[in-house]
């Protein structure tokens, strides 16, 4: 029984908060790569491009290991929350309200199918 290939690309301290980005991400998980690569082109969030970015390096990462590129699959796809960088806002009459800027983790896993 031969072993099963699994390749993995990350984008760590990502800008974007993980809740925006989990949106796009559901999409794809489970698809076929050349099917996600077309969802992500389509879609207009910004978090998109930043996963489609990801999406590409692990086939990348795939395609170096001379893996079959039409039979990739999407085998894991999370966003995990980073750290957050406090941040104020300047108010009325001297004051500050503080802002919390979320980053995230993105991991995209592919494997031939």
């Amino acid at each position: 029984m031969s072993e099963q290939k699994n390749w993995l690309a990350l984008h760590r301290f990502a800008r974007i908060s993980p809740r925006k980005a989990r949106l796009v991400i559901d999409t794809i998980r489970g698809r076929r790569c050349a099917e996600a690569l077309e969802l992500l082109q389509f879609n207009r969030r910004r978090s998109a491009r930043m996963i489609e970015n990801v999406l590409r390096s692990a086939m990348a990462n795939a395609d170096e290991q001379e893996a079959d590129m039409r039979r990739l699959v999407v085998a894991e796809a999370r966003i995990d929350g980073g750290p957050t960088y406090p941040r104020w806002q300047p108010k009325d009459r001297g004051r500050a309200h503080p802002i919390t800027k979320r980053t995230s983790h993105i991991v995209i896993q592919v494997t031939e199918k």
